[in-house]
């Protein structure tokens, strides 16, 4: 496969030119990209594919973890914990409140993550009690529990606040637990998407077969 310019975050970057030799005869190729290249943002397993045949493989090994973001005020962060819930292979991220967000943030990986909205908190809960999902709030608030010292449900719905507020009063009461990253520095609380993204993470470890990552 030959190098050929592709967007990324930073500007151009690296993608594949058009596939050498006879085509693979595999439904889950696109004839378009196997003639024109494929510079889109996908880990070189998935180069050539089509959209739905990578949606259907990540389908394949999602994690049973959800992501849920309050979106009543600021939605800035939205985007970034989508790509971040992309890259661990969440089974949803749920958005409450405006269904409006911005989608620059994601850098299209919201074609391949699974998107779900929610007028409310209390409707999210609602979803989490049927789908038999523990909702875990996550903010720095008295009574959470030190990320660094605690197990994370398995069948896990993480709730995060816009940044300022942080979650509201009903992530608050009805989730089953909240839990706080530890911090040393003089800021007062961490960026929403850093903070989602190293809850996940934490999740990963304790549960996700890291033999079945990239």
């Amino acid at each position: 496969m030959t190098e050929a310019p592709g967007p990324t975050e930073w500007g151009e970057g690296p993608g594949v030119g058009p596939w050498p030799g006879p085509a693979p005869d595999d439904p889950r190729y696109d004839p378009e990209l196997l003639r024109a290249g494929d510079t889109r943002n996908v880990v070189d397993a998935y180069r050539y594919w089509t959209r739905e045949a990578i949606i259907a493989d990540i389908d394949r090994r999602r994690h049973p973890l959800h992501i849920a973001i309050e979106n009543f005020g600021n939605d800035a962060n939205i985007g970034a914990v989508v790509r971040t819930a992309n890259a661990f292979a969440v089974d949803t991220v749920h958005i409450v409140g405006r269904r409006r967000w911005n989608r620059r943030g994601a850098m299209v990986t919201d074609r391949y993550q699974r998107l779900r909205h929610h007028d409310s908190t209390a409707d999210l809960l609602d979803f989490a009690a049927g789908a038999g999902l523990t909702a875990v709030a996550v903010d720095n608030i008295p009574g959470a529990v030190p990320l660094e010292h605690t197990e994370l449900p398995r069948d896990c719905l993480l709730i995060f606040g816009q940044e300022g507020p942080g979650i509201t009063d009903d992530a608050k009461t009805g989730a089953s637990l909240t839990v706080s990253i530890a911090a040393f520095g003089s800021t007062r609380s961490i960026n929403a998407a850093v903070a989602a993204g190293i809850v996940m993470h934490t999740w990963i470890v304790q549960h996700a077969d890291l033999d079945t990552s990239w």
